[in-house]
């Protein structure tokens, strides 16, 4: 058997439904832990959304993780130390150990803010040549 596994967690637009978060007095309407629903070593995400104008109504740092912010949908802003940086589909941010994060949902956004965290620990990840191998002469499945 192969080491993969394989979630269908629904649709940008299906990601409100979710409820969830790292310990049930952390959890919440529009989050979803798929490092709860997936078996993962090295790294964890969250899909997540906002209603326009909600917010985290906290300020959070990590020690050893790294984090990496995907924004998908919406507009909004994240709090990072003293900074206000604004969020829209296509920006991605990464976080660093020790850097306090908050963000929110505008007011304006047009639609809910929708984005993925991605987080990782551990050692660094290897610069290139990476750790893959090719194999240009295995034939592709679909024909």
């Amino acid at each position: 058997m192969s080491d993969y596994q394989v979630l269908e967690m629904g649709g940008l637009d299906e990601w409100r439904a979710h409820y969830g978060g790292f310990t049930p007095d952390r959890s919440r309407d529009g989050r979803r832990v798929l490092d709860h629903d997936m078996t993962m070593q090295y790294i964890g995400m969250t899909a997540n959304a906002f209603e326009p104008g909600e917010q985290a109504g906290y300020w959070h740092s990590h020690a050893r993780v790294e984090e990496l912010y995907v924004f998908l949908a919406g507009r909004g802003q994240m709090g990072l130390d003293d900074d206000i940086v604004d969020v829209v589909p296509g920006t991605v941010v990464r976080v660093g150990q020790g850097v306090w994060r908050t963000w929110r949902a505008t007011p304006d956004s047009p639609e809910q803010l929708r984005w993925l965290c991605i987080r990782a620990g551990g050692t660094e990840l290897p610069h290139l040549p990476d750790d893959s191998t090719r194999d240009n002469d295995r034939p592709s499945p679909w024909g």
